[in-house]
C-alpha cells in the first residue's frame, strides 16, 4: 500500500477503508511513513472530512497501537473528563481531586496545549517538582490509594496519537471534528475507563466557533464512546470569554486551589459541580444528577481534612521532595485541602499540596464578569432527539449560544 493512493483518495472526496486506515495509524505508530505524507493525508482530512465510520476505524486503530489499561484488584466504574479546550479552562485540575473525594476512580490522561489553547500537564508543570510522566503502575497505584491520578500520555497509551497530535499542532489540521474526535476518544478509551463527561466549548475561545459545529463534534464523540462501550456524556458550554479571572499556567493553578477550598470564581466553580456530578453518574456513584450535585457541593463545602502518613509519602513520591518544608510557602498554603467526607478525601489534600507551590507566583486577574454557562437540552448519540434537561445556570451573556446542549448515551 502506498500512502500517495490514501492521500489521493481522500482529496478526491473518497472514502478509506479499514485496511489502509490501520495500514495509514501502522505506518505513523512505527515511523515509517514521512511526516509531509502524513500531513498531507491529515490536511485531506481537515479539507474532505471522514465519514462517521472512518472516525470509528480511526479511533479503534490509534487505541490498538498501544496498550489499553486495566486496574486489576479495584472495585468500581473508572471514569474521566475531557475539554475541547479554551483560554482559562481550567477545570480538569479541579475535578480531579473533586470527584475522587466524592468516590470516584479518575485516571485523568491530559495533554499539552494545542493551538491558542493552555494545556492541563503545561498547568501542572508550573509547580516546581510536580511529575507527570507517571507509568501505568503508578497510575494503578495512585488509583488504588488516593483515588484520582492527573498524568501525561504515556509511550504505551495510542501512541499514534502522540505523533498525530504533535504534526495537527504545527501543520494547521487542528479544527477537523473526525481527528479531534479520534484523538480525544482513542487515549479516553484506552485508559480503560467505562464513563466519560465532555466538555465541548464553542465561541470565540474555542476551537468550534459555532454552537452547531460544536453539537456535531459532541455527537461524534459520544458515539465513538457508545461504540467502545464507554458510558459518554458531551456537554456544550460557551467560550467566547476566559474561564474564571486567572490566565497563565502557575496563576491558573492557584486559582484551582482557590477553587477546591470553597472560594473560586462562581463560573469555574459552578460548572466544576456540574461537570463532576456527572461523573458521579456516568460511574454509578451515584444515580441522578441532582443528588450527585448535593455531594459535590458537600465536598466543596466541608472542611475537616487532615493528613496521614500514607498521604506525605504519596506526596513526596509524586513531587520528588517535600513541599511543606519549603520556606517559600505559606503554611496557611502548605497544610490546606479539599475536606470531603468521603474515604478519598485525601485525594483533595494531595492536589493542594502540590499547588501550594504556585503561591509563590505573581497573580494576574481578568476584570470582568465571569463566564456563564447553559445546559437545556439533551441530544441521544442513537436517537438524535432533542429533550429539555437541566434548568439554565445563571444569566446568559449576550455573546453566548441560545442553549448549550448536553449529548448523551447509555453506553453498554
Amino acid at each position: 500500500m502506498r500512502a500517495v493512493d490514501l492521500i489521493r483518495t481522500k482529496r478526491d472526496g473518497g472514502q478509506l477503508d479499514r485496511a489502509a486506515i490501520e495500514w495509514f495509524v501502522h505506518a505513523v505508530t512505527a515511523g515509517a511513513l514521512p511526516d509531509y505524507q502524513a500531513s498531507a493525508l491529515l490536511m485531506a482530512i481537515v479539507l474532505r472530512g471522514m465519514t462517521a465510520d472512518e472516525t470509528s476505524i480511526l479511533t479503534d486503530a490509534m487505541v490498538r497501537s498501544g496498550v489499553r489499561v486495566e486496574y486489576p484488584g479495584i472495585s468500581g466504574v473508572p471514569v474521566d473528563k475531557h475539554s475541547t479546550g479554551g483560554v482559562g479552562d481550567k477545570t480538569s485540575i479541579v475535578l480531579a481531586p473533586l470527584a475522587a473525594a466524592c468516590g470516584a476512580l479518575v485516571p485523568m490522561m491530559s495533554g499539552r496545549g494545542l493551538g491558542h489553547t493552555g494545556g492541563t500537564l503545561d498547568k501542572l508543570e508550573s509547580i516546581p517538582g510536580f511529575r507527570t510522566a507517571l507509568s501505568l503502575d503508578e497510575l494503578r497505584d495512585a488509583i488504588g490509594r488516593v483515588g484520582c491520578a492527573l498524568i501525561g500520555q504515556t509511550s504505551d497509551i495510542a501512541p499514534a496519537d502522540r505523533k498525530l497530535y504533535a504534526l495537527r499542532d504545527v501543520t494547521g489540521t487542528v479544527e477537523s471534528i473526525p481527528l479531534i474526535s479520534s484523538s480525544i476518544m482513542s487515549k479516553k478509551i484506552a485508559e480503560g475507563i467505562g464513563g466519560l463527561v465532555l466538555d465541548v466549548k464553542s465561541g470565540d475561545g474555542a476551537f468550534m466557533k459555532t454552537h452547531d459545529d460544536a453539537r456535531r463534534l459532541a455527537q461524534s464523540l459520544v458515539s465513538i464512546g457508545e461504540s467502545a462501550g464507554v458510558r459518554t456524556e458531551a456537554l456544550l458550554t460557551s467560550m467566547d470569554a476566559p474561564l474564571g479571572r486567572e490566565v497563565g499556567n502557575a496563576n491558573e493553578i492557584a486559582e484551582c486551589i482557590d477553587t477546591l477550598k470553597g472560594h473560586g470564581p462562581e463560573d469555574i466553580e459552578s460548572l466544576s459541580i456540574e461537570l463532576a456530578a456527572r461523573m458521579l453518574v456516568v460511574s454509578g456513584v451515584e444515580r441522578d444528577a441532582a443528588e450527585a450535585s448535593v455531594r459535590v457541593r458537600r465536598a466543596l463545602t466541608s472542611r475537616a481534612t487532615t493528613y496521614t502518613a500514607n498521604e506525605i509519602e504519596l506526596m513526596k513520591k509524586l513531587v520528588g521532595h517535600d513541599l511543606a518544608s519549603e520556606s517559600r510557602i505559606p503554611p496557611s498554603v502548605a497544610t490546606s485541602a479539599i475536606a470531603t467526607p468521603s474515604s478519598r478525601a485525601r485525594a483533595g489534600a494531595t492536589v493542594s499540596r502540590c499547588a501550594a507551590a504556585a503561591g509563590v507566583i505573581t497573580s494576574v486577574r481578568t476584570r470582568r464578569t465571569p463566564t456563564t454557562w447553559i445546559a437545556s437540552a439533551v441530544v441521544s448519540a442513537s436517537s438524535r432527539k432533542v429533550a429539555t434537561d437541566s434548568p439554565r445556570i445563571g444569566t446568559p451573556r449576550a455573546s453566548a449560544p441560545s442553549g448549550s446542549t448536553l449529548a448523551k448515551s447509555s453506553g453498554r
